[in-house]
């Protein structure tokens, strides 16, 4: 809900539980004024007559109170617009209008010199903010063109505190979405990528709490997350009288973005925000909601059980084995089976064919077709692997065009795994993907595809072109462009981001994907800190984990059973990735009954509220999914201490009034009772782990 003051310069937006609320001064000065609980239109009022700040020797009014501080005038702010052309630099905007309807408002502006027009977008989902802008050259044909060095999605303004605690999502490859909180202070935190990607480093998400007194389940916490798969930028700025600002948007750095010229426009992509009252969890909650109903393809749809063949073969695969693999694995109740990398081209290493996206003639001489229809009768859906932004300089496609790749004129073109990075800014790259994928798709009744990008932006040159720096967005663009194109084309085809693991992991890839894959680290015992911090902002119903071989012979040669490694996976969308030849029948029998219960937990996992009950902080863990008057808590246990049994698990989420059945036990338990005694587990030892199941009656 959107409301407008009388003089028509103040407005409210409304969620269920959270208001957002801004202010136009007679200056054209947009100015924030609430962003928190929900207040009344006569509330914000009464904020925007408040009378402004003292003024303070070395310190601009504006600062700390714009809702999106540009470049140029009595500002000292990290500024989200800075534009310029050969003589002009910064922005002096005029108000022109503003445009609302029930829950998006547009506030249009607008520089005469440069002939801009900036537009900043409000819109409200349910409690998030959707903010972004939208720059638009309004100059005559013969006007200059605008360089476009930085065009921020939005500015987040947060009220006083005493003190500010900061929560982020760091790692590295195999060691993704580590949750880390630490005390803000003075001046700015800056996280973000320079690596053409979302990246493995950081996600784009923040969070704030104020005196760091935000538990799991109680405290204001205000929190914003980037839609964006490219190279970004978030900035946490405290300033010297104490307020808080969060600046994000695409690039890095302020070396250049786009050429703007008359006529052209450009739109930041989302830069959302949430404000709950409900603690860390109730963040999460609220986060999750928002991505299964506006933000994910059919959110509301569970995902299936998949096999992905990658660790049972490796490069080393065959038409004949990935049948065998497919026999065990719907035996196993597997509903998707998964050709990964080395079905195409000359792939037998990561040292060629990428690029060549044609199935093998010696592996699989009549293309996929046999292996699908194969799959497919034994009733599971059929994927296969890709990495098209990718390519191997021994690949026919280099060898037709070496000038698609990024490089720079005279320099050593850099290989990380083998592989080049194709300029997907360029319209025939584009083309050519296009062609390849879609006649790939259209070859065999390929129903899911997993999308793979494991290589970082290092020389992103792009010779002949007069503003190679547009490149980094335009890849971005054109990645998403691409996979609009082929939804639209497939629609019954499913895609899975994947980079590495968890390099590319935002709002704007969730959108045009399916399912994430969450880390290539599949130990069991490693998985549960990356799914702790995954799900700070991620839903489960998109976060892939599979159940591989033991010892991890990938990472760590650890040694788990069965039941841990499958309790670890079923926290998400289950997954099987091991050598089915190699198991036991013992082995498989067991497998097959964690993935029929697990299809009987699936709904309220993939669609229920989530509740982290304890961390994995080295003993007891324990996560809870609650949909409707069904409860499912998963539960592991690292290492039992000095023989004393664990800690019951106190539950969430419950009706104190109500009776709950455990399922496993037949035990009745009263509401009031789980949640504030707890449930035990019943487990002991080392990696023990259980599902318990409670049903309300």
């Amino acid at each position: 809900m959107i409301e407008i003051g009388a003089d028509g310069r103040t407005w409210l937006l409304s969620g269920p539980g959270s208001s957002y609320a801004l202010r136009l001064t007679d200056r054209d000065e947009l100015l924030h004024l609430h962003w928190g609980p929900r207040i009344t239109l006569a509330d914000a009022e009464a904020l925007a007559a408040e009378p402004p700040a003292p003024y303070w020797p070395f310190e601009s009014p504006l600062d700390g109170h714009e809702e999106y501080p540009v470049e140029g005038g009595p500002r000292f702010v990290r500024p989200a617009l800075s534009v310029r052309t050969d003589e002009v630099r910064g922005t002096e905007w005029r108000y022109r209008n503003a445009a609302a309807d029930d829950d998006e408002l547009q506030v249009h502006f607008f520089d005469e010199v440069h002939h801009l027009q900036l537009t900043l977008v409000y819109r409200m989902r349910d409690d998030v903010v959707e903010r972004s802008a939208i720059l638009i050259h309004q100059g005559p044909a013969d006007a200059p063109a605008l360089e476009v060095l930085r065009a921020d999605s939005a500015t987040w303004t947060l009220p006083v505190r005493d003190r500010w605690r900061l929560s982020q999502l760091h790692g590295r490859w195999a060691a993704e979405s580590r949750l880390e909180r630490s005390e803000l202070t003075y001046g700015e935190k800056i996280i973000g990528s320079r690596r053409g990607h979302t990246g493995h480093q950081h996600l784009p998400w923040v969070a704030l709490d104020a005196e760091g007194a935000a538990s799991e389940e109680s405290g204001e916490v205000y929190s914003c997350a980037l839609a964006w798969s490219g190279s970004w930028r978030i900035a946490v700025q405290q300033l010297p009288d104490g307020i808080v600002q969060i600046t994000g948007g695409t690039g890095h750095d302020d070396s250049g973005q786009a050429l703007l010229k008359p006529g052209v426009a450009i739109a930041s992509p989302v830069f959302a925000g949430l404000w709950s009252g409900g603690g860390f969890g109730g963040t999460s909650r609220a986060w999750h909601a928002y991505q299964r109903k506006y933000v994910i393809p059919d959110g509301d749809q569970d995902r299936p059980v998949l096999y992905n063949s990658w660790e049972a073969t490796n490069f080393g695969i065959s038409e004949d084995q990935q049948r065998a693999l497919a026999r065990r694995a719907a035996d196993m109740g597997v509903e998707l089976f998964v050709v990964d990398d080395g079905w195409f081209g000359a792939r037998t290493s990561d040292r060629a064919g990428l690029g060549d996206w044609t199935p093998n003639p010696d592996r699989f001489p009549h293309g996929l077709k046999p292996l699908a229809d194969d799959v497919h009768a034994l009733g599971m859906q059929f994927g296969i692997w890709v990495e098209p932004e990718m390519v191997n300089a021994d690949s026919d496609l280099y060898r037709a065009h070496p000038d698609w790749v990024q490089h720079f004129p005279g320099r050593t073109r850099t290989e990380f795994r083998n592989q080049l990075v194709l300029n997907l800014a360029r319209e025939d790259v584009q083309q050519y993907l296009w062609e390849q994928l879609d006649t790939l798709l259209g070859s065999a009744p390929i129903d899911y595809v997993k999308w793979d990008f494991n290589r970082c932006f290092t020389d992103a040159g792009w010779p002949g072109e007069p503003y190679p720096q547009r490149l980094w967005n335009a890849h971005v663009h054109a990645l998403y462009g691409l996979l609009d194109r082929l939804r639209a084309a497939h629609p019954g085809v499913a895609f899975e981001s994947c980079s590495g693991g968890g390099g590319r992991i935002d709002l704007g890839i969730m959108a045009r994907t399916d399912q994430v894959w969450t880390s290539d680290n599949t130990d069991p015992l490693d998985r549960l800190a990356i799914q702790h911090g995954f799900t700070q902002v991620h839903p489960a119903r998109v976060m892939a984990a599979w159940v591989t071989d033991s010892p991890n012979v990938q990472l760590n040669d650890r040694v788990s059973s069965l039941r841990f490694r499958f309790v670890s996976a079923m926290a998400g969308v289950l997954g099987v990735g091991g050598d089915l030849t190699e198991w036991s029948d013992e082995e498989l029998a067991e497998a097959r009954r964690w993935v029929d219960l697990y299809k009987e937990i699936r709904p309220v996992v993939q669609r229920g509220d989530l509740y982290r009950l304890r961390a994995p902080e080295g003993g007891l863990s324990a996560v809870q999914y609650v949909l409707g008057d069904e409860v499912v808590v998963l539960a592991w246990l690292q290492a039992q201490h000095y023989g004393e049994a664990p800690p019951a698990v106190r539950l969430r989420g419950l009706d104190p009034a109500g009776s709950y059945e455990c399922l496993e036990t037949g035990t009745v338990h009263r509401g009031a009772v789980l949640l504030h005694h707890g449930l035990r587990t019943g487990l002991h030892g080392d990696l023990d782990a259980a599902v318990l199941r409670l049903r309300r009656i």
